[in-house]
């Protein structure tokens, strides 16, 4: 027999848009190795542009599927999104109450992220007198938390008594959540023990959709596998500041949240890594020791996206040539040259699309065989680098990629200087990906054996 597995049941409206409600809760549990069940109470009719129509299911049919699930064996925990109704709210607290559900996550959707009401006024009373003295946890965003404890929200001090009057309907613990505040979207954790600030960047601007529905489903998942309340939520937190890099646009009208982005990241990363490896032994298969320069070569591959240099794919150690041979000394990493990423990074704020470069050494020959394949080609005059950026480690590179793309006005081919005193002249070449790159080096190669 197998090891039983951590299971996690949402009981949530369905979102045909995807971006949130049940769709996102199972997307959630899947991503942290937990086993979904579902219980819908409502389906809503909403794309990216906001919610066209909602739809609430008749009691007896959430009853029957509540009494499936819980009849079924203990689930590990168990969330609340979008109930509708008090009817169903009533419903829920029951049949959670009778089940004995114990690690019990109320998300207290009222509205959805484009203003429609997703639960009556008398669902909302029902739900303080009703379901919250079941809740491990409740996690309402400001504007929940207002309708919930009845205080106006404006600074830290209003959010603490919000949480304490929230806790005094039974509530084992609350997270307010910050993403709406202004500025650095802090949340507010507290249980009877004390409270705790819990900080980040705001990683996005644009108020993904599905936010509060994948931070209580991460949360419950989190639960489910064991983890301590407070541990539980500082996970999510991490899990859904992922999420949210990974937006997603999937219509005409706002992003959504991607719980699966790590998953995604992570296959991308195999895959950038397998593809950069036969680069390499293509290149060492053609011997292109001659395109490489005193100070040896590397190769910057971006992930999707790149912010940082942990996004960078590189070599670290360079690439080595010993006459027409080449080597690594090291597997290609990410992080693995700040100098290289540095250079990537630049060319991708630029244009996204354009993720890889390899520098390759400069002689007039090799230009002049850049300009035969019409490769589009920019230049910068190392002799104009400020002062402060010549003794600044690794900015250098980052200054002359930059003024090379503002000067040419968009992403070219090629991209060199001429040197200047302790800096030997380079060719940079971009390509939009690995193939790519590899393609363009060996035409130049090619050419440039047969100049020799």
């Amino acid at each position: 027999m197998p090891d039983k597995t951590a299971v996690a049941l949402t009981i949530a409206g369905s979102d045909s848009g995807g971006g949130a409600g049940i769709q996102a809760d199972l997307k959630t549990f899947s991503a942290l190795g937990v086993f979904s069940k579902t219980v819908i109470t409502s389906i809503t009719s909403q794309n990216t542009l906001g919610v066209q129509g909602v739809n609430d299911l008749p009691v007896g049919v959430v009853e029957s599927q509540l009494k499936s699930i819980l009849g079924d064996g203990k689930c590990q925990a168990v969330k609340t999104g979008m109930l509708g109704n008090e009817q169903i709210v009533d419903c829920v607290a029951s049949m959670l109450k009778r089940y004995r559900v114990k690690k019990l996550v109320v998300d207290p959707v009222i509205f959805s992220s484009s203003g429609k009401k997703l639960l009556t006024s008398s669902g909302v009373e029902m739900m303080k007198e009703r379901l919250l003295p079941l809740a491990y946890l409740v996690t309402p965003n400001i504007r929940e938390a207002e309708i919930l404890s009845g205080i106006k929200i404006r600074i830290l001090a209003d959010r603490k008594r919000a949480a304490r009057k929230i806790l005094k309907l039974g509530v084992r613990a609350i997270v307010i959540t910050g993403g709406h505040l202004k500025g650095t979207p802090e949340d507010l954790y507290m249980d009877n023990n004390g409270f705790e600030i819990l900080k980040s960047k705001r990683l996005s601007q644009s108020d993904p959709h599905g936010t509060g529905c994948v931070y209580s489903s991460a949360i419950t998942a989190r639960l489910a596998l064991g983890r301590q309340t407070l541990l539980a939520v500082k996970d999510a937190k991490e899990f859904i500041g992922h999420a949210i890099l990974g937006e997603v646009v999937s219509g005409t009208g706002n992003v959504s949240v991607e719980p699966l982005s790590l998953l995604h990241r992570e296959n991308e990363k195999s895959k950038a890594i397998t593809a950069m490896n036969r680069a390499i032994r293509v290149f060492r298969d053609e011997r292109i020791g001659s395109l490489i320069p005193e100070v040896q070569t590397n190769i910057g591959l971006g992930l999707n996206g790149a912010k940082y240099h942990e996004d960078v794919l590189a070599i670290p150690g360079r690439i080595i040539k010993n006459g027409e041979d080449i080597f690594i000394g090291a597997e290609p990493e990410f992080g693995g040259s700040r100098h290289v990423a540095n250079i990537v990074l630049t060319v991708m704020r630029h244009d996204p699309q354009k993720r890889v470069v390899m520098n390759i050494k400069y002689t007039d020959v090799l230009l002049r065989i850049c300009q035969r394949l019409r490769f589009t080609i920019a230049s910068f005059d190392r002799a104009l680098e400020p002062k402060k950026v010549r003794v600044k480690e690794g900015s250098s590179l980052e200054w002359g990629t930059q003024q090379a793309l503002t000067d040419y006005g968009s992403v070219p081919d090629i991209i060199y200087d001429l040197g200047g005193i302790r800096k030997e002249e380079m060719i940079r070449v971009i390509a939009k990906d690995i193939e790519s790159l590899t393609d363009k080096i060996l035409k130049i190669h090619h050419l440039y054996k047969k100049s020799l």
